[in-house]
């Protein structure tokens, strides 16, 4: 005879229990202070994007799987970049099958990255370990986001040197400025596109969003795409503008 293996979970100190009247009233109040919360981040966003800037002057190398890249190479052309300084290399619990745990979380939360490019916008990740080992871990892991072995001071200048943590930066031509940094439990939420544009300089680039004049805005929800379907310079699909404004027409004469 085998030992059971059935655990009983402890006894919950559960809420009431009750009609779904009261669960949707109780829901209603909730909704309150969940809508000031939205309001609130939305407001921390709006001055997040007018932040002061501050030059990146000193030359920094990153080793590809194509070779050696600069850092205003790993815009990859676009105007915006992040940066995440994940954990992979000697010394790190998991080496060399895995990478840190909590960076192989955010690495398994990251969205299709078409979005972000669709918002000239470039995600990338950067480790010590040698690009035979990261493009291993990518493989195995099924992992897609371009990923850069650091080769010089990169962490230690932009306070990743012991730690993960997020860098973003934006680009004037060739003038590259950083804009912005996260990291310890600001990290744990990222990996959703609406986080990571939430932390740029530009934002989602939706007319909603309270940003510096002349700042790129276009219609929400307009600039939205299957992520296979992104083409580059494209006017919006004409028949998704139109359910879109139909969407949004039926949302606003509901609140009515």
């Amino acid at each position: 005879m085998t030992a059971s293996t059935d655990k009983t979970p402890p006894a919950l100190h559960t809420p009431p229990v009750v009609s779904p009247q009261a669960w949707e009233a109780a829901r209603e109040q909730l909704l309150i202070k969940e809508k000031a919360h939205t309001r609130a981040r939305d407001a921390l966003a709006a001055e997040r994007r007018r932040m002061p800037w501050t030059a990146v002057d000193k030359a920094y190398a990153f080793d590809g799987p194509d070779g050696r890249r600069s850092l205003l190479d790993l815009f990859d052309g676009r105007r915006q970049l992040i940066v995440y300084r994940a954990f992979f290399e000697p010394g790190v619990y998991g080496w060399p099958e895995h990478a840190c745990r909590g960076c192989s979380m955010v690495a398994d939360q990251v969205a299709h990255l078409a979005h972000l490019n669709a918002r000239d916008t470039t995600l990338v990740f950067v480790s010590r370990a040698p690009q035979a080992d990261i493009e291993r871990l990518k493989a195995r892991m099924d992992w897609k986001m371009p990923w850069f072995t650091l080769t010089d001071g990169f962490d230690t200048d932009f306070g990743v040197n012991e730690w993960h943590g997020t860098n973003v930066f934006i680009r004037d031509g060739n003038r590259i400025f950083r804009t912005y940094f996260l990291n310890n439990r600001g990290d744990e939420q990222m990996g959703g596109t609406w986080n990571y544009l939430d932390i740029t300089p530009l934002g989602r680039q939706e007319a909603w969003e309270d940003s510096p004049e002349g700042y790129p805005q276009t219609p929400a929800y307009k600039w939205w795409n299957w992520h296979d379907s992104y083409v580059e310079g494209a006017a919006p699909d004409k028949k998704w503008m139109e359910i879109s404004d139909a969407g949004e027409a039926a949302f606003r004469n509901k609140g009515k």
